[in-house]
């Protein structure tokens, strides 16, 4: 056998040794790197909503912001305890009003008052425990007078007059023209004050009575004692 020859077959021969070696090692798991799990593997295990590397929460599928927004708060503004039970200071726009003034909850005085010329002021005040509101103005009759006067527009306030307990609100009344130009005067000894809700009131007038015409003429109820008689 030539030199040649003998090289050749210890080259195949040791070939087959590294090949039969190189499968005996794939039969036993060894000799393989560990590539770890596949990206797909790694992604799918990923819980949902869980922290990532680096501290960031990953977002949950469908999520597009970082927080989830708050729920709508269904409390309505303004409403605290319940229809109506706001003052006349309330803030919303719920606010109810205070009850009215009337002859069960106040006191009526008629006086005669020497500036104006025949005028007669009439002064309600608030005898009750809680805030009451005078509106309108007095629904006064005089004597046996089938009709009351009329009320002078121009008096009208720019609020609604509210009596604390004990505070008093005020009306002017024009009794008759002072240059004698008014007719169908008649002297009234008896007054019977109305008013925009619940019962009136019987204010004494002097004892000599008041002398009317047809000028008499009431104002709005006012808030200060000068607003009633400017007039």
């Amino acid at each position: 056998m030539s030199a040649r020859t003998a090289r050749t077959r210890l080259l195949a021969a040791t070939t087959v040794a590294l090949a039969a070696l190189a499968l005996t090692a794939c039969d036993n798991g060894k000799g393989v790197r560990d590539e770890g799990p596949s990206a797909a593997s790694h992604s799918s295990s990923q819980p949902t909503g869980s922290t990532a590397a680096g501290g960031t929460k990953a977002k949950p599928a469908g999520e597009t912001g970082g927080s989830t927004a708050a729920p709508k708060s269904t409390t309505t503004a303004g409403t605290s305890g319940g229809s109506g039970s706001s003052g006349k200071n309330g803030s919303g726009t719920s606010a109810t009003r205070n009850p009215a003034c009337n002859g069960a909850n106040t006191k009526t005085t008629a006086t005669e008052v020497s500036r104006p010329l025949n005028h007669l002021l009439l002064t309600v005040t608030n005898t009750g425990a809680k805030n009451c509101d005078l509106t309108g103005y007095p629904i006064a009759r005089f004597g046996e007078a089938q009709s009351v006067p009329p009320v002078a527009e121009s008096t009208h306030p720019q609020a609604v007059v509210t009596l604390a307990p004990g505070e008093s609100g005020y009306a002017g009344v024009l009794l008759s023209a002072a240059d004698g130009s008014g007719g169908n005067g008649y002297t009234a000894k008896t007054l019977v004050v109305g008013f925009a809700k619940g019962s009136g009131a019987t204010p004494a007038l002097p004892a000599k009575g008041v002398y009317v015409d047809d000028k008499l003429t009431v104002t709005y109820w006012q808030q200060s004692l000068d607003d009633a008689l400017a007039y």
